[in-house]
């Protein structure tokens, strides 16, 4: 069934993912987890396979890079289940993740060195809801279709 919901997100055949986790939210957290774990894992990776002249951030960048590109691809085809703008999606993709990125290290540093919030709770809290925000930039914007796309 396609159609189009109130906010203007295209409905569509909400594929394997929604039909087994029934909500766009949970498939979101569900694909976040899962690239977060191949993040870390490119990351031990790049530690090993780059000479040990290189700054050890060099993994974690590089890995960054990868992991990015999984994680678009991952959303678009199995939460937001969007066709077409393939290039214009991915730059806001990027956009939303950079400014998760942002507001990630600003959280954490505001709760932490401002605030004098313990490190553990301050970034559990600060990353959940850059998670959050995260989720509704993406629908709302890196994956957003216009009612008319959809028809």
């Amino acid at each position: 069934m396609t159609g189009t919901v109130k906010t203007g997100v295209p409905e569509q055949d909400p594929g394997l993912l929604l039909r087994l986790l029934g909500r766009q939210e949970i498939a979101f957290a569900a694909v976040g987890a899962g690239n977060t774990l191949l993040g870390m894992a490119l990351t031990v990776m790049w530690l090993y396979l780059l000479p040990g002249s290189w700054p050890s951030a060099v993994s974690v960048a590089l890995a960054y890079c990868l992991s990015l590109g999984v994680a678009f691809v991952a959303h678009r085809t199995l939460v937001f289940r969007v066709r077409g703008h393939v290039l214009r999606d991915f730059v806001r993709f990027v956009a939303v993740n950079s400014g998760g990125l942002v507001l990630n290290m600003a959280g954490l540093q505001l709760a932490v060195d401002v605030l004098g919030c313990p490190k553990i709770p301050a970034t559990v809290v600060v990353m959940g809801l850059v998670a959050v925000g995260s989720f509704f930039g993406h629908r709302y914007y890196s994956f957003r279709r216009s009612p008319e796309a959809a028809s």
